[in-house]
């Protein structure tokens, strides 16, 4: 066999032990077929015995015939084992094969991708635990810094996190910045227990995320978890969990579904945090110059009789009356 270097998945699979078994007596053209499989596994695992026999150049009831060689009652049953190698990672594959068989409008899907969203809202807001809502919002109040980790799409949701706590908080980051996982490592060096990571992971899971997260409970960081069901990797290493259900038909994640609950824990932020009105109205002031107006005049730059901004002046009111 060409293939001297043994991965994790030929030490594990069993279809690479059925094919290392049946290797020394298989055809020249079986033999094709095994060894782009072993090359290229996870490729095959999405493939039709259409594709399969196409890009390795042999026949289809060749392809079938090797199949049988391995002691599989055909293809599909062949192709199921190598996808259930990597169930995880290939269900929203699969989910989107079956979906796209399905005749539908874009009408029709834009309005079940919007149902979807519906109901997993619906779940997400079913699910809350008052205790562990209180005992997340606490957690972030209390955190001498926060580091937001998320990778992927998560790592989107992170800043927007970042963004929305902000004005609340003492220090918030996310570390899914320019220098990637092994900065955010060199930042995760510092950690102790005044810090407080807030880790995301949704299907499909990143290593990173679980890996960093580790590194921080190692740390002795406090950890904030959001992520979607109780098998979560995540849900180990975190001392708070909150769930959003984030199941969708044509992608791995509902990524509305997690946003809306990052939004709703950083609007009960806002809500218990001490002078957030003083707060954001200070956030306001710093911004304004960079707002539109569609008046064309920026209240930041007109003055008063007393000198001050009309905005300076506003804020000063707000604060006096701010929490």
């Amino acid at each position: 066999m060409q293939h001297a270097a043994v991965t994790a998945w030929q030490r594990e699979s069993a279809v690479a032990a059925r094919i290392g078994k049946a290797y020394p007596a298989l055809s020249k053209a079986h033999r094709k077929a095994a060894d782009y499989v072993l090359a290229n596994v996870f490729r095959a695992a999405t493939m039709t015995i259409d594709e399969l026999a196409d890009v390795v150049g042999i026949s289809l009831a060749t392809a079938n015939r090797f199949a049988h060689a391995l002691s599989f009652d055909g293809y599909p049953a062949f192709r199921a084992a190598l996808v259930l190698d990597f169930a995880s990672s290939l269900a929203p594959v699969e989910k989107l094969r079956d979906q796209v068989q399905r005749p539908a409008s874009s009408a029709e899907i834009v309005a079940a991708a919007l149902g979807a969203d519906m109901q997993n809202l619906e779940a997400t807001r079913r699910a809350l635990a008052p205790q562990q809502c209180d005992q997340a919002v606490s957690m972030i109040l209390n955190a001498e810094r926060i580091f937001i980790l998320g990778f992927g799409a998560s790592a989107f949701l992170a800043g927007i996190m970042a963004h929305a706590l902000e004005p609340y908080c003492r220090t918030v980051q996310s570390v899914a910045g320019p220098g990637g996982p092994s900065q955010a490592g060199r930042q995760f060096f510092k950690l102790d227990q005044r810090d407080l990571v807030i880790a995301l992971a949704f299907p499909r899971y990143v290593t990173d995320t679980v890996t960093l997260t580790t590194r921080a409970k190692e740390r002795a960081a406090q950890v904030l978890a959001f992520t979607d069901n109780p098998t979560s990797p995540l849900v180990p290493l975190a001392d708070v969990t909150l769930y959003a259900q984030t199941e969708r038909q044509l992608s791995p994640t509902s990524d509305a579904a997690a946003l809306s609950l990052i939004q709703a824990v950083c609007d009960a932020v806002a809500h218990r945090a001490n002078r957030s009105v003083h707060a954001a109205s200070k956030m306001t002031e710093a911004v304004l110059p960079w707002l539109y107006h569609a008046d064309g005049v920026n209240p930041s730059k007109m003055k008063n009789k007393s000198g001050r901004t009309a905005t300076t002046t506003a804020t000063i009111k707000s604060a006096a009356k701010a929490k």
